[in-house]
């Protein structure tokens, strides 16, 4: 290893690098995969210069830095856009997120600063053989979860999914219950877990548990993933859980898997919209209706008119503390509390 600065974004919080030595080494292009663990030079930051560790903590990079982050894939509709298959043989890259999702952004939103630029250092190797994420995830017993499931989806990032999961994650817990709360899809990142842990949830999951740094792949290779998630989610025996697909089904994140696969035990759908007329694309898309619509939709008494109109279910803003019995009454009636 050399003695260059290393920092360790939060898709490594699976494994082991920041603790025990590997070699970094150069790899040709056709052995290259989703879910290596990589190394990058930092060789141009910006405002939002940002790393995301494996304890949640940000911190800031500078100039010649290397980050230790993993291959993967991107598509968020008010960020960034990119693949590893698209860096370029010069190798020049860049963190697509800030847990170290890295590859080559191809679009970019104008809502967004300029990413961490990197170049390519090199394959995290261990006695000869590239590391992955793969390597870090024991196998779990196939499980089928036995308790409701509360569903929050989204018609986009940024919706409100994550701030929903929070306020519902607190009443379920006020009223006695084990949470368990998962995200199911979208690209890794560890706050909104975190987050959810913050909120009283007993044990919290995502998909970076499974070994994938974003659910943009193949719809069996996600189906394996969600497969050991849910039997991950089973070992802990809740009572309830708060799952939240971390992304808008339309998207290519495999959120049409995840629903499909949770619709056994779901009892509550919470549908996060970032604009009240986004609502009629998704529950078209879905093919079914929430039980509650909230979000940014929500936010002034307008937009929970348009959407009142729009379709037939509940409509709250949760972040009002005066929706909050409402939201209890629902709960209640829907997961038969």
């Amino acid at each position: 290893m050399c003695e260059t600065k290393l920092t360790f974004g939060s898709l490594t919080r699976i494994s082991d690098l920041a603790e025990q030595p590997f070699d970094v080494e150069l790899l040709s292009r056709d052995v290259w995969a989703t879910g290596d663990y990589v190394v990058g030079e930092v060789t141009q930051t910006s405002p939002s210069r940002r790393i995301e560790l494996g304890t949640g903590r940000m911190i800031e990079v500078s100039l010649g830095d290397w980050i230790v982050g993993a291959f993967g894939f991107r598509a968020a509709t008010l960020e960034s856009v990119g693949s590893w298959q698209e860096i370029p043989y010069d190798g020049a890259m860049h963190a697509m997120t800030a847990a170290g999702l890295i590859g080559r952004v191809t679009s970019r939103s104008s809502f967004v600063g300029e990413p961490i630029h990197l170049v390519y250092r090199g394959h995290v190797k261990r006695n000869g053989e590239k590391v992955t994420m793969q390597d870090f995830v024991a196998p779990v017993p196939t499980a089928k979860l036995q308790c409701p499931t509360v569903l929050l989806i989204g018609t986009s990032m940024s919706s409100g999914k994550t701030t929903s999961a929070k306020v519902i994650i607190r009443r379920l817990k006020r009223m006695g219950l084990r949470v368990a709360a998962a995200k199911f899809t979208g690209a890794g990142r560890y706050r909104d877990i975190l987050s959810m842990s913050d909120a009283g949830a007993d044990a919290v999951f995502d998909f970076v548990d499974t070994g994938l740094p974003s659910t943009i792949c193949e719809a069996d290779v996600y189906q394996q993933a969600f497969d050991a998630l849910v039997g991950r989610i089973a070992q802990v025996r809740p009572e309830v859980l708060v799952a939240e697909a971390g992304a808008s089904p339309i998207e290519p994140y495999n959120g049409q898997v995840a629903v499909s696969g949770l619709s056994h035990g779901r009892r509550f759908t919470v549908l996060c919209a970032s604009d009240p007329y986004s609502v009629i694309g998704v529950t078209k898309g879905f093919g079914f209706s929430p039980d509650l619509v909230t979000g940014v939709c929500t936010s002034t008494s307008a937009g929970v008119q348009v959407v009142r109109g729009l379709v037939q279910a509940a409509t709250l803003n949760l972040t009002n503390p005066e929706t909050l019995e409402e939201l209890d009454r629902l709960l209640k009636e829907k997961l038969e509390l």
